[in-house]
Order: C-alpha cells, then sequence, then structure tokens
C-alpha cells in the first residue's frame, strides 16, 4: 500500500526528487517551483522527516567537474571493533567525500570503504597512505576510477501519480 498524497505534496516530491538547483538559493528556487512559499516547504520537508518519510536530503557532487581529475574507492580490511574509529579518522580527510562500512564476504574481507579524490594518481596515491597511517591499517586495495557513472536520484513519483 503506499503513501497517499496531496496535490502540494506531490509537487514538493516532485521537485525535491529533482535535486538540488545550482544557485544560492535552492530552497527558495524548490519552493518557488512547487508554488508554495518556502516556509512551507521546509516546514513539511521537517514534518517527512519527524514522521520517517524522508531519512536525509543530500547532494550529489560530481567531484570531476568540481576539479577533482582523479578518484578511487579505498577498500579497507579493518577488525570490527576499530570501524567507527577508523571511519571518523578516514572521514576527517579532505580528499574524502565519504566513508562507510559493509559486511564482508568469504571471498572479500573488506569491511570499510572511502572514496578518495584528488588533481593525480600520485595525489590520491599520497593521501590513501597518510590514511593508512593515520587509522594503522595496512591492509586496503585501491580501486581507481575509470568511468564516472550518471549520477541521479532516485524517481519516487511522476506527475500523473498520487502514491509513493
Amino acid at each position: 500500500m503506499g503513501l497517499l498524497l496531496s496535490d502540494i505534496e506531490k509537487k514538493v516530491l516532485a521537485v525535491i526528487q529533482d535535486g538540488f538547483p545550482n544557485s544560492p538559493q535552492p530552497y527558495k528556487d524548490m519552493a518557488k517551483k512547487a508554488g508554495i512559499e518556502v516556509d512551507q516547504l521546509l516546514d513539511m520537508l521537517k514534518k517527512w522527516h519527524q514522521e520517517g518519510i524522508l531519512r536525509r536530503i543530500g547532494a550529489v557532487v560530481n567531484h570531476f567537474k568540481a576539479g577533482a581529475d582523479v578518484g578511487a574507492m579505498v577498500a579497507w580490511q579493518v577488525e570490527r571493533e576499530r570501524v567507527e574509529e577508523a571511519g571518523k579518522i578516514l572521514a576527517s580527510f579532505k580528499e574524502v567525500s565519504h566513508a562507510y562500512e559493509r559486511q564482508t564476504s568469504k571471498s572479500w574481507p573488506y569491511n570499510l570503504y572511502s572514496m578518495v579524490h584528488g588533481k593525480s594518481v600520485e595525489n590520491v596515491t599520497w593521501a590513501i597512505r597518510r590514511m593508512s597511517k593515520a587509522c594503522r591499517i595496512s591492509e586496503y586495495r585501491v580501486l581507481f576510477t575509470e568511468k564516472e557513472l550518471k549520477k541521479s536520484s532516485p524517481v519516487y513519483i511522476s506527475p500523473e501519480e498520487n502514491v509513493i
């Protein structure tokens, strides 16, 4: 069973699923596009968050357009009791856009991942060495980005729908 939405809620959902506009006042621009006031938009988003309908809103950054010419996913093998500590250390590096934990498997023992960006392979490699030393983790694999795939937001609603 889906969630029934009012006409205003459908407009807001359609606007936020398109992502943030590239502007100094993205919420104001999104509210205008939905045909409501910015306070009404923010109140609705806050209500959806409190009700558990909306977990988070975040920007999807294209690091290559932002000036990072090289990217690498680093898979780290970390003891379970050190994952949170190591994750915080990795996330503190300016070259890291995100760090997260995943389950291991018999053939892949890596449980902590970080995405590292830089101007060159050497720059990224140097950052990874510094990260390894800071975390005291020597078991890791570096997977350099070969091709940037299209990043897009999930589509929850189309104009003719009234449920999600």
